[in-house]
């Protein structure tokens, strides 16, 4: 077997996907793909979809070995689920700007000025926040998960855009983070609905991390787990997707009955995993992740709360 020690080859993507799939079988590995990662990477994934929902399904598996294709904070949450496992991620340098937003630090100075408030953390946070809160939700759960609360005050972390639009949808008090995900917080209505005018007869499905004026003028707004579902169910044709531009790739390949036209900007972070990187990953086992167990049980436990709740 050709052992990769470059991040960069001459071998073509067809022979790099080859290899992986060998090195995946002879690992008992199994690999979790965003759905924001580039349409190459698609071609080695043993699952596709959300952050949280491919961590609980490698969860499930026999697997000895995660690999996963997205962000760091994505791989802490595998770990979290599946300590047993190893877990790797291609490229240490995929971080996320939004989860780093949320400190351990200013989440104290917060709980201390609200004594009486419940957190719920974004599961867009690092392990060690995680740990800190009360229960976790995901875009597509966040107003179940707030309402499920006993309480009148939620702190909700670390994207303001969806927390403006869960306080929407509850009578609960909600103590907005100042953060947000550069890829949505850039994206504007007045461009949009410039851009929708060219497919008229289009609707718009937008991320909930996006602008409060920007979901205004959306006819739906889910997280990426939920956009397929409803361009599936819906009578329309044409539709505008408006979150990181890789979701568009994916929708064209789940739903290609359908059209889908992008209104997005690039995540660098979620384009930094190569076949070249998961290749060198699985043959020397680099870059595994470790979460110290004290705040892996505490993190566990918020994940868990949020995943009963929402069955």
């Amino acid at each position: 077997m050709k052992k990769v020690n470059d991040n960069k080859t001459n071998l073509s993507n067809e022979k790099l996907i080859e290899l992986i799939l060998e090195l995946k079988k002879k690992r008992n590995a199994v690999i979790l793909v965003h759905n924001y990662q580039s349409p190459e990477i698609y071609k080695v994934a043993d699952f596709m979809g959300d952050s949280l929902g491919l961590s609980v399904k490698a969860s499930e598996t026999d697997a000895d070995v995660i690999v996963f294709c997205g962000v760091s904070f994505m791989a802490e949450t595998a770990k979290i689920l599946s300590p047993q496992k190893t877990v790797l991620l291609p490229n240490m340098e995929a971080g996320c700007a939004l989860a780093d937003m949320a400190t351990v630090e200013k989440l104290k100075k917060v709980k201390k000025a609200h004594p009486d408030a419940k957190v719920v953390s974004y599961v867009n946070t690092n392990a060690d926040v995680k740990a800190m809160s009360d229960i976790c939700c995901t875009s597509a759960n966040a107003v179940k998960i707030v309402n499920s609360l006993d309480c009148d005050k939620v702190i909700f972390l670390p994207d303001k855009n969806l927390g403006r639009y869960v306080s929407k949808h509850t009578d609960k008090e909600i103590i907005l983070w100042d953060g947000y995900c550069f890829v949505h917080e850039k994206l504007d209505s007045k461009v949009l609905l410039d851009f929708q005018k060219k497919y008229p007869d289009s609707k718009i499905i937008a991320h909930p991390e996006c602008k409060d004026e920007l979901l205004e003028v959306s006819d739906h707004i889910c997280g990426t787990g939920g956009m397929a579902k409803f361009a599936k169910s819906d009578g329309s044709k044409d539709f505008i997707i408006v979150t990181e531009c890789g979701m568009t790739d994916k929708l064209r390949e789940d739903v290609p009955q359908k059209n889908f036209h992008s209104f997005c900007n690039i995540c660098p972070f979620m384009k930094f995993t190569t076949l070249e990187l998961i290749v060198k990953s699985l043959t020397l086992n680099q870059h595994e992740i470790v979460v110290p167990k004290d705040i892996a049980d505490k993190a566990r436990i918020a994940i868990q709360r949020m995943i009963d709740v929402s069955k």
